[in-house]
């Protein structure tokens, strides 16, 4: 049981976990897990990290259909710019290896943003913290979870 499945029950929500074979020569993580699930890519969110100039990093839930909007991230976080985080350091302060970072049980809370196209969805699905496992869960216990903040930083593909 992965530390984000441990919050998720420890809080007492409503979760459902998916499991499937990771396949490791999958181009994108987040569009494998759509597909091999049968699920639209609009209801699985990957978790990304980025970071500002300052090197203070923050935890990004967008929709696999899409990419990160590091402009809206920066606005949102009011700050200047973002990038992406190193996946080493993604890696270190989250816990988890790329792929299978889950936005739940990270080893640091950080500050976290939710795209809020989520917020039309019943239920989301984000990593649950490693390759092949996917917590669905309602984005209104998402966003508690995390104590996230809803932002429009998803960028349609």
């Amino acid at each position: 049981m992965t530390p984000g499945i441990r919050q998720a029950k420890k809080a007492g929500i409503k979760f459902e976990i998916k499991e499937y074979t990771h396949d490791s020569s999958a181009e994108s993580y987040g569009n494998e897990a759509a597909e091999v699930l049968g699920l639209s890519p609009a209801q699985v969110f990957k978790t990304l990290m980025a970071q500002n100039n300052d090197g203070k990093l923050v935890v990004a839930v967008v929709p696999v259909s899409g990419s990160l909007d590091l402009k809206a991230l920066a606005k949102a976080f009011s700050c200047k710019k973002m990038e992406m985080a190193d996946p080493t350091l993604a890696e270190k302060s989250s816990g988890y290896v790329v792929g299978g970072i889950s936005p739940l049980g990270q080893k640091k809370r950080l500050p976290t943003f939710i795209d809020s196209s989520a917020q039309g969805l019943p239920l989301i699905y984000v990593s649950a913290g490693k390759r092949g496992l996917e917590i669905a869960l309602a984005p209104d216990d998402l966003l508690t979870l995390t104590q996230g903040k809803w932002a429009a930083i998803g960028r349609e593909s």
